[in-house]
């Protein structure tokens, strides 16, 4: 059996054999999915990951949905802008902290979630695998994505 010892370093720099590929093409595979599926919402993908956030959480700060969906205030802040002016989500400066902004869905928006019910179930089906399977897999990203956040990047640097 192969291991991370017995493994030639030339190997390792195989295209096909980098995981972070792999995940890569399945990301621009399901985006290309989401695309589709998305189309008829008039939504994008990173839209609508924003309003599965606010439909199941309820009004938030902006940085707590930041924080949910891994993304900066730089990257999201342009996503609410263009969600509030398509009316399905309003936002708010914190009366008690002005700096502080929050996002809450409207009623549009609350609307818009009854015409996205089936886009999970179309997207489950796109990828051929069962219900079990997608869990699994599920399960093993989420823990890879953990393993990965308690690296510090400081301790990667190229030795040689």
């Amino acid at each position: 059996m192969e291991t991370l010892d017995t493994t030639r370093d030339e190997d390792f720099l195989r295209l096909d054999h980098q995981i972070c590929f792999s995940l890569h093409a399945a990301t621009r595979a399901f985006n290309g999915v989401y695309r589709g599926a998305l189309k008829e919402l008039g939504l994008t993908y990173p839209q609508y990951l924003v309003l599965l956030v606010l439909w199941e959480r309820g009004e938030l700060p902006v940085k707590r949905i930041g924080e949910h969906l891994r993304l900066d205030s730089g990257t999201l802040s342009p996503l609410l802008k263009r969600l509030e002016t398509a009316g399905y989500v309003e936002r708010r400066r914190s009366a008690e902290d002005e700096r502080s902004v929050t996002a809450r869905v409207t009623e549009d928006g609350a609307a818009l979630r009854e015409k996205a019910l089936g886009v999970p179930r179309r997207i489950a089906a796109a990828t051929g695998m069962s219900l079990e399977e997608i869990r699994d897999l599920r399960a093993q990203l989420n823990r890879l994505a953990a393993r990965l956040d308690e690296v510090d990047p400081d301790d990667l640097t190229v030795c040689g």
